[in-house]
């Protein structure tokens, strides 16, 4: 017989009961077991209900027992269900599991439908829903143990189960295992906790915990058995003082004390970034688009609007670096952002992008990255828009958000930060919670610091080229009187070191003044190590690597050494003014060869001699040609001219790449792997009529220098004196052929292209624009996205 509905099936009555009360007793049960395969024992029987399926068993019984057919029949069916219902319904002195894991992803609708009903606190994940029910099967004082994930124990979606938990119930012992706990599971992902809680509250308990996040199955066990990085000082209840309840049993009583002071949201806005849906149509490296359209250091939306220009700037997280930096994006607000914030969906007409945040834009605020493996590090923010990965606060005097950018900055928040997120993805809302404790005149100081480190991570931001503030490489534009290149590095070294100095010894005092405004001078340390202060190191290969970078530039027409800063920037080559280049003439077309031997005397190579000649006078050309080759690495029996002549076509594309994070300004078109010919071109000038000049001028002369080279090494050949000599330059021939046969095959693909006079648009960015040439370009697949895109 099959289950039906209650009314369809006979029904035996017990002396004392009645057709009406078991049949609503049998389609309770019917009901609660209809998903029964996909619930499990997450079902739960009342208490209150035992009494009645108690009955209705011996009912039940007392007609399997009986010679009605059709009773036994009934019974036979029903016997399962009431018999199903007691067991769950029954309660344990302890509960001991390992429930099973599942996000809401992986749920059905009706297990996260039931769940949504029954387990509001803890339906983000089976296991956690599992810990509610085993109280269920817990008598009231009893106890729960399971081995589960750690999340339940710091994340907000579990913020009100454990609230609930920590008023209604009591940990007992807890070992927080965290990643590697069992030898069958490797990596990160899955964090363990095992633990017994108890049924009632004690309070004023203090559980025992252990922490064993650290180390491997067997060095988490052995520190287990030995009573090592006990925990046992901190009342249960005051897990209750700190944002968010996280089972933060680690710290100390003064750090949860500090929880009690003022929060940042009592002085300022912290606000989640802009989610534009498309970062790929909306956002650029700023060095991508024509300068005419940049928007720069705009102070209000209104003032956004009246410039009339397309891209401005974006504060996107990045790396870690503190006080100022990071300033790479620029995003699409033209037209007060009215394409942006009328992107919507095809299909449904849904507006995609959201969080404009459009009373905070532009405003003078503090950004931080939202994901960090290590520290806080938060920065400056002026004229900017934000993005959800560098969300910022908002303060409404300017000396509260240089003091919170101190306190941003500081160990203390990295610390406290850490127990409200130990995810290390500081989401406004965690930023907000973080307790204000240093008074009115220690503010003052903070701020005073901050200003004073702001000003000295701009100069650091500043001397890079990938900054639109950069003036001039420092080794050029801050040491004019020096004739040695040498000697100027030697100074810039010094004036780096003082710099690291400086900004150490602020953070110094920094972390001095909040550890004792917090009380927390026996668990943190002031001493800052060096790899947290943000600031470039003297380098001297890579400065002498940015150095030839920036004379690029100036060959280019990027920059000049008559004027400070960015000199052309625009687009197509119009409104190029030579006669801005006195000292180091740019290159007429805005092409400059690369190739591994010397071709053409206006090649980069032969340039970066005039470039020192020019700088650092020809009396000291040969002494500094030399100190710059052995920055960058000479091999045994190389000149000077030779190493960078390699390291230019070799290895500069590379860093350049690299620096300017796949989006490079300096286009390498390349014939191939022979390395026949190589010229960069530069993009912002970079016109229909290059492709044409650049076959013209360079890859077609080529074509007949390289063959002639062929002919006369011939000729030498054939009256070599000895066999040796005969082969090398044999040797040398085919290696020339090749290049010949590669230079012929590329100047035919280069004329097709040149044919079809192709034009950039640059606000389409670099990575649309580089694919518009085949493989005419070095690296194409890398810059495009088809390899090891972000």
């Amino acid at each position: 017989m099959t289950l039906g509905e209650p009314d369809s099936l006979p029904l035996p009555l017990g002396e004392g009961g009645g057709e009406g009360c078991l049949r609503a007793t049998i389609a309770e049960l019917i009901a609660t077991f209809a998903h029964a395969k996909t619930f499990g024992s997450l079902i739960q029987i009342g208490l209150k209900r035992l009494p009645s399926l108690r009955e209705q068993l011996s009912i039940l019984k007392n007609a399997e027992a009986s010679g009605d057919l059709y009773a036994q029949a009934a019974a036979k069916d029903l016997l399962p269900l009431v018999r199903q219902a007691l067991v769950l319904g029954m309660q344990f002195d302890a509960v001991v599991a390992n429930p099973p894991y599942m996000g809401g992803k992986g749920m059905t609708p009706a297990l996260k439908d039931y769940a949504r009903a029954t387990f509001p606190d803890s339906k983000a994940d089976l296991f956690a829903m599992f810990m509610e029910r085993g109280f269920g099967w817990c008598k009231p004082s009893g106890f729960n143990s399971m081995v589960t994930m750690q999340s339940w124990m710091f994340l907000s979606s579990y913020e009100a189960m454990r609230e609930k938990l920590l008023t209604q119930r009591t940990i007992q012992t807890m070992a927080h295992l965290g990643a590697r706990a069992f030898g069958e599971i490797s990596g990160e992902v899955v964090q363990t906790t095992a633990f017994v809680l108890q049924g009632q509250h004690f309070s004023g308990f203090k559980p025992v915990f252990f922490r064993l996040v650290d180390g491997q199955e067997a060095e988490k066990e052995a520190a287990l058995r030995s009573n090592q990085n006990r925990f046992d000082a901190t009342v249960q209840d005051d897990f209750k003082k700190i944002p968010g309840s996280p089972v933060a049993y680690w710290v100390s009583k003064n750090t949860i004390d500090a929880f009690s002071n003022r929060k940042i949201s009592d002085i300022a806005e912290t606000r989640l970034g802009m989610a534009t849906a498309d970062n790929n149509k909306f956002l650029r490296l700023w060095h991508e688009v024509n300068i005419d359209k940049l928007g720069l250091k705009v102070l209000s939306r209104e003032i956004a609007a009246k410039t009339k220009k397309k891209w401005f700037q974006y504060q996107k997280g990045g790396d870690f670096r503190k006080w100022y930096g990071n300033l790479e994006y620029v995003v699409n607000w033209e037209s007060d952002g009215y394409e942006i914030q009328n992107f919507s969906d095809e299909a449904t007409g849904r507006i995609r992008s959201h969080n404009y945040n459009l009373d905070y834009i532009f405003k003078e605020g503090v950004t931080w990255n939202a994901l960090s493996s290590s520290n806080t590090s938060a920065r400056i923010s002026i004229g900017s828009l934000f993005d959800n990965a560098g969300s910022s606060m908002f303060a409404v005097k300017t000396e509260d958000s240089l003091a919170l950018l101190s306190l941003m900055n500081s160990y203390v928040v990295s610390n406290l930060v850490k127990i409200i997120s130990p995810t290390l993805n500081y989401q406004p809302g965690d930023i907000s919670k973080i307790p204000v404790a240093y008074s009115a005149i220690q503010g003052i100081e903070l701020a005073i610091n901050a200003k004073n480190a702001i000003e000295i991570a701009k100069t650091d931001w500043d001397s890079f080229e990938t900054s639109f503030d950069f003036l001039g490489v420092d080794l050029v534009a801050k040491f004019k009187d020096e004739s040695l290149l040498v000697n100027t590095w030697n100074k810039y070294s010094v004036g780096v070191a003082d710099a690291h100095a400086a900004l150490k010894n602020i953070e110094f005092e920094n972390n001095r003044l909040l550890i004792d405004a917090y009380g927390l001078q026996d668990e943190l340390s002031p001493e800052v190590p060096e790899d947290q202060i943000t600031l470039t190191h003297a380098d001297r290969e890579k400065d002498c690597q940015r150095l030839i970078s920036y004379a690029i530039g100036c060959m280019m027409g990027r920059y000049s050494l008559d004027e400070p800063g960015l000199i052309y920037a625009h687009a197509g080559n119009v409104g190029f003014e030579p006669g801005r280049y006195a000292t180091f003439p740019a290159d007429a077309d805005g092409i400059v060869p690369i190739t591994d031997e010397l071709w053409f005397s206006d090649d980069a190579p032969s340039r970066i001699r005039e470039f020192l000649r020019a700088v650092w006078g020809p009396d000291t050309l040969e002494e500094n040609m030399a100190w710059l080759a052995e920055s960058l690495g000479t091999k045994a029996s190389e000149t000077p001219d030779e190493t960078i002549r390699r390291y230019i076509a070799d290895k500069f594309f590379k860093d350049h790449l690299q620096t300017y994070k796949k989006r490079p300004i300096y286009w390498l078109f390349s014939s191939g792997k022979q390395g026949a010919f190589q010229a960069l071109v530069y993009l912002h000038r970079y016109h229909e009529g290059t492709l044409a000049r650049l076959r013209a001028e360079y890859v077609v002369p080529l074509t007949g220098k390289i063959q002639n080279r062929i002919e006369m090494l011939q000729k030498d050949a054939s009256a070599a004196n000895s066999t040796a000599a005969r082969n090398k330059l044999a040797k040398e021939v085919e290696k020339l052929k090749k290049k010949h046969v590669e230079l012929l095959a590329y100047d035919e693909q280069l004329r097709h292209y040149a044919d079809m006079r192709i034009t950039l648009d640059l606000d389409d960015g670099v990575k649309v624009n580089y694919g518009k040439f085949g493989d005419l370009l070095e690296g194409v697949k890398l810059v495009t996205g088809g390899a090891g895109d972000d």
